[in-house]
């Protein structure tokens, strides 16, 4: 006979692992897509992370996300398609496999070829496949893992060429000679939206120094005596050999001052900006005498001679700082005073120091002054800058020579370079002020070592041509949070400059561009097609032997046609063709930048346009419904998404977005494994379920917010959610199966359930609503915290409990039947809106309670959201048992102050309501109240007299002053006032007192309204409720307490002793008289309650017994099964 199942344990992690066997069995996720294959899609694209590192904890916050909105849909009726993705391009491969084979990148092509390099990338990549896999199963994020989208195949390359020359064809990349983003660390530029990820700048304390730059110009002949100097500071001394200009504000004002420097003690003269003055002369004190120009090596002096606008220094001519090298050309126009608009006042001196080979300002400033940088020719009489790729300074720069200029590119090199600079320029008397500065300094995103701004050649692709479209598709997105959208995105978009493409590195999508060696002629391959004809045109001009494509057949879009050939960089550099004018023509040696892979997913993952044309121009699987990435991703996977479609098609990528926050330890610290701090996902789920912890990630806080992560918080999540669920479905599983309730009846109308059946029902109506407004906003929190709630505080705490006697008193009758029923949906409908963020256990939960029903569904992801439509609602219902749960709480607020235990019966409770909450309350309602806070009697009530006493006194600080020498009399007029005043007084707010025959009017000012409870009431009030209970206790109510008591132990040793609720006991008890008399009073009551046939009251004590406490007494207590069992 079937039966709902009962469960003897609570083990979610069973549950899990059962649920997964479940769903890969019958293929529940695979029928979750096809039985809604013709309805309208909900697309999904999901960021593809990179295999060859571990999954973590953070990435199960990021795939509950994206899961439990995609399950959401399918309940709603959409086919939500996802396919899984992997990023297997770039730089955090290849510094693994530079790792895993102890190589650096110069070893590249020496002791290594590019081919084998590339081959141990493609094989690396996937090194940690099979453990997402699992994490992605075990967490039950449902995501096609079996035709995944990988970068590095040819398909994907192909659409990403395509993308490229469309691009091109559009003039919107070019190539340019550019101060960029380069990490020496990683041997590679780095474009602007990737120094811009989070953590990318970290703060660090390096040596600055104010040089001293000697004017050579005559100017200020007239004004002073001995050498004059400008003064300029910088944090990057090692920049300083670089120095060809000096830049100034035209419009800010200069001084000439006279002083020492501190270092050589030498006279000198240095310009500076005036603003300035207390900042670059900190330390010294200034004079108005040159007689009182004497050196103290303890406050240095110094004296202002003349001041002047910027513009007047603009041209004047100064020596070269450290002489190691000169610019190759042009250098009659090096190192003079230049006008930058840059130039601020803000710190430093209001003299800015240029190196234009290293500063993209400098570079502008300089090329617009034709002042050139420092570059020199090197031996093959290339003009280079005086740091090598390497981070090196090349063989020309002296001692210096070899040195790196950040001791972090080198663990050879232990000293700091501008440390040994900065020394060096004080021995030559050159340096005015050396010390530490605390800054925030860029660092590379993959290798965490320090960037330099370095002269790159590279290909650009011109976004900021293209913000004013970006920004203004930007306004149709949804983001959650708004701010993010709002701010920092659109600030991102508001500010961007040109995106650097090129990548000086060996594992990646090859910029598809050939071009002759003069630079006349050039071609963007933009399809495999195209290029193996170019390839042909190459063989017959004698160029190649033979097509390196040859056995690629054109137009068979077969996985196993595009797996025969290989598009990355050993192959396609060796590959020469031919220009229209019959010139050799070579592909640019660059990559392009990993974040254009990802963000041209949306097309590559469908090799668009040569497959699923329609897919993505008929807007079937573009743009987005949906996407899900963290916080760091806003200027990463988002931007190059938004920036590609918005180029390439001027649409959005995505039409809502959550961008989640970072998932910290308890105290708030990122997680690592160096701080030991880090979850394993796998030991969590392993012990608790992935539901716990999806369900906790996602209610802790917003997922758009930092969450600090503490497995305690699982652990009660577990407890206090899921073990109520589940102990709400055991206990109506266990009364079910005792009436063999199985919904056969047909189902009892709304009308004529009982009041809490339709208070329970309207609940959960508002409920369901609720929570679909709440997942269509992207606000899952807000949905399981409302879930939750309702779970633990209405289903459970209120209605099962206030309901229990229906179920296990009652004959199996109507009301019997209603309460099943309404229980049994409540059930139902919980385990549908909660299976997107608890999957496991909603399937379970589903599975258990549909064991009779016609329902065909084999899962709760295979059935439909609940209809709002049809669940009944009566809001005037709840409205009024919201007052009734009020009142219950403040009135057992009231005997736990007063430490009156609840099974403790009081006489009455009193009750006062404000205006909005005056309802007309029956019967039902006031059993309610009387059952809850256990009173004889409910009285509502409009006046407190009979529990308050209240009384006005004078406010002597306030009539003191208005009635000096009437306050005597006052005092006592006061005091006299009556009951009737006071109402008065409460609802007109003033009164009107007679003294010596003339009228003084008080208000609300004048008075102070004291209440205290009348002897023997206790009142509380929360401002729009007021309750009082009588604490008086007679004979009689202490003698039911004591009965109430003695039930509840009773029923505890049933539990204990294994009894089936059903079973009848006889009940031997060896007491103190007290305690007999009040179970005798109450004998029948007692009886009824603990399904007792007899209660024997002993004169000794039972030999096998439990001795338990009741109201300060010893009671020994013998329960033992009745023979007959009734």
């Amino acid at each position: 006979m079937k039966k709902f199942k009962e469960y003897k344990d609570f083990d979610l992690a069973k549950i899990n692992s059962d649920v997964l066997s479940f769903w890969k069995k019958e293929g529940v996720f695979k029928k979750s897509i096809e039985h809604n294959i013709s309805s309208k899609p909900f697309v999904f694209y999901e960021g593809p992370p990179s295999a060859n590192g571990k999954p973590g904890i953070h990435h199960v916050m990021g795939r509950t996300i994206k899961d439990l909105f995609c399950r959401y849909k399918t309940l709603r009726g959409f086919r939500v398609e996802r396919k899984a993705g992997w990023d297997a391009h770039g730089l955090p491969v290849e510094l693994s496999v530079e790792k895993e084979l102890g190589i650096t990148k110069e070893d590249i092509n020496k002791k290594i070829s590019i081919e084998e390099y590339n081959n141990h990338c493609k094989k690396t990549v996937m090194k940690y496949t099979s453990l997402w896999n699992e994490l992605t199963e075990k967490m039950g994020y449902w995501v096609d893992m079996e035709k995944p989208y990988i970068t590095y195949n040819s398909k994907y390359i192909e659409t990403v060429w395509y993308l490229l020359n469309r691009l091109y064809d559009n003039n919107l990349i070019y190539k340019g000679y550019a101060i960029q983003p380069y990490s020496p660390a990683a041997g590679t530029g780095l474009s602007s939206h990737e120094l811009n990820l989070p953590g990318c700048y970290k703060e660090v304390k390096d040596t600055s120094v104010t040089a001293l730059f000697k004017i050579k110009s005559p100017l200020f002949n007239n004004l002073c005596v001995g050498p004059i100097y400008f003064l300029a500071w910088t944090t990057t001394p090692w920049t300083l050999p670089a120095n060809t200009a000096l830049a100034v504000g035209k419009n800010i004002k200069y001084v000439l001052v006279k002083t020492f420097n501190p270092y050589t003690k030498k006279n000198i003269n240095v310009v500076f900006a005036e603003k300035l003055k207390n900042n670059v002369l900190k330390g010294f004190i200034e004079v108005f005498s040159k007689q009182d120009l004497v050196f103290d090596s303890t406050t240095p002096p110094y004296m202002v001679l003349s001041s002047f606008k910027g513009d007047e220094l603009v041209g004047i001519k100064y020596e070269q700082l450290l002489k190691y090298c000169q610019p190759f050309e042009k250098k009659e126009n090096a190192f003079v005073v230049v006008h930058g608009d840059f130039v601020n006042t803000d710190g430093g001196t209001g003299i800015v120091h240029m190196a234009p080979t290293f500063g993209a300002d400098d570079k502008l400033v300089a090329e617009k002054n034709n002042i050139p940088g420092m570059l020199v020719l090197d031996e093959k009489k290339k003009p280079v800058p005086v740091v090598n790729k390497k981070g090196q300074y090349i063989d020309c720069m002296g001692e210096f020579s070899g040195r790196y200029v950040k001791k972090e590119f080198s663990e050879k090199e232990k000293e700091s370079l501008d440390v040994d600079i900065a020394v060096k320029l004080k021995k030559l008397g050159l340096a005015f002020r050396v010390e530490k500065y605390s800054h925030s300094y860029p660092h590379c995103w993959r290798t965490d070592k320090p960037i330099l701004y370095y002269p790159l050649n590279s290909w650009f692709i011109k976004t900021s041509d293209q913000k004013k479209k970006m920004l203004k598709n930007n306004e149709s997105i949804f983001w959650q949070p708004k701010s993010t959208g709002d701010g920092r995105f659109k600030n991102w978009l508001e500010g961007l400059n040109d995106w650097n493409l090129s990548r000086s590195r060996f594992w990646g999508t090859p910029i598809p561009i050939w071009k002759t060696k003069d630079d006349k002629e050039r071609v963007c391959i933009g399809s495999v097609k195209e290029l193996f004809e170019l390839c042909e045109v190459s063989v017959k001009a004698g160029f190649m032997k033979q097509n390196p494509l040859l056995g690629f057949v054109v137009g068979d879009m077969s996985d196993e046609n595009y797996n025969s050939i290989d598009l990355h960089k050993h192959i396609v550099d060796n590959i020469i063709l031919c220009s229209d004018s019959g010139k050799k023509m070579y592909r640019e040696p660059d990559l392009i930048d990993v974040w254009f892979d990802s963000g041209a997913m949306p097309f590559a993952q469908v090799h668009y346009p040569f497959e699923n044309k329609n897919i993505i121009d008929n807007k079937i699987g573009f743009p987005a419904d949906f996407i899900a990435e963290g916080v760091d991703q806003t200027r990463g996977w988002f931007f190059t998404l938004h920036a590609i479609s918005s180029m390439c098609f001027n649409s959005v990528a995505f039409k809502s977005v959550i961008s989640n926050g970072l998932v910290l330890d308890s105290f708030g610290q990122k997680m690592s494994k160096r701080l030991g701090n880090a979850v394993d996902p796998f030991i969590l789920i392993d012990k608790y379920g992935s539901d716990p912890v999806r369900w906790y990630m996602l209610t802790n806080a917003n997922p758009w917010e930092n969450i600090k992560f503490n497995v305690e918080g699982v652990e009660e999540v577990k407890r206090k959610f899921f073990g109520t669920l589940f102990n709400t479905y055991s206990f109506f599983a266990l009364y079910a199966n005792i009436d063999n309730f199985s919904y056969r009846e047909k189902g009892v109308f709304f009308s004529e359930r009982s009041l809490l059946d339709r208070w329970i029902l309207s609940e959960l109506s508002v409920l369901v609503s609720d929570c679909e407004k709440s997942y269509d906003e992207l606000n899952a929190t807000k949905a399981g915290r409302d879930i939750q709630a309702f779970v633990i505080n209405n289903l459970s705490n209120w209605y099962v409990r206030l309901c229990r006697r229906r179920f296990w008193k009652s004959l199996y009758g109507p009301d019997k039947v209603s309460a099943f029923q309404t229980l049994y949906d409540c059930l139902l409908i919980i385990s549908k809106i909660s299976s997107p963020i608890a999957p496991f256990y909603a399937d379970a939960l589903f599975k258990d309670l549909t064991v009779f029903s016609d329902e065909k569904k084999q899962s709760v992801h295979l059935s439909c959201w609940p209809n709002i439509s049809v669940i009944k609602k009566d809001l005037v219902l709840i409205k009024k048992m919201r007052v009734i749960q009020s009142i219950t709480s403040l009135g057992l607020s009231l005997r736990k102050k007063l430490k009156i235990k609840v099974r403790q019966p009081l006489s009455v409770v009193s009750v006062i309501l404000n205006s909005k909450n005056l309802l007309d309350f029956g019967d039902e309602f006031i059993d309610i109240l009387k059952n809850e806070l256990n009173v004889k009697s409910v009285d509502f009530v409009t006046q407190s007299s009979s529990f308050v006493e209240k009384k006005l006194t004078p406010n002597f600080r306030v009539l003191g002053k208005k009635h000096k020498g009437l306050m005597k009399e006052l005092v006592v007029l006061i005091s006299k006032l009556n009951k009737s005043d006071i109402i008065s007084f409460e609802k007109k707010k003033q009164i009107s007192l007679t003294l010596n025959g003339n009228k003084i009017l008080l208000n609300e000012e004048d008075l102070i309204l004291k209440t205290s409870s009348v002897p023997g009431w206790s009142v509380v009030n929360d401002g729009e409720i007021t309750v009082a209970l009588d604490t008086k206790i007679n004979q009689e109510l202490l003698m039911e307490g004591v009965s109430r008591e003695f039930i509840n132990r009773v029923q505890g040793m049933r539990k204990g002793g294994g009894f089936c609720v059903t079973d009848f006991v006889d009940i031997f008890i060896f007491c103190e008289e007290s305690v007999s008399c009040s179970l005798k009073e109450n004998l029948d009551y007692v009886k009824s309650e603990v399904l007792a046939s007899n209660i024997v009251f002993k004169k000794n004590k039972p030999n096998i017994c439990e001795e338990v406490e009741i109201n300060g007494s010893k009671v020994y207590i013998a329960i033992k099964l009745n023979p007959n069992n009734g």
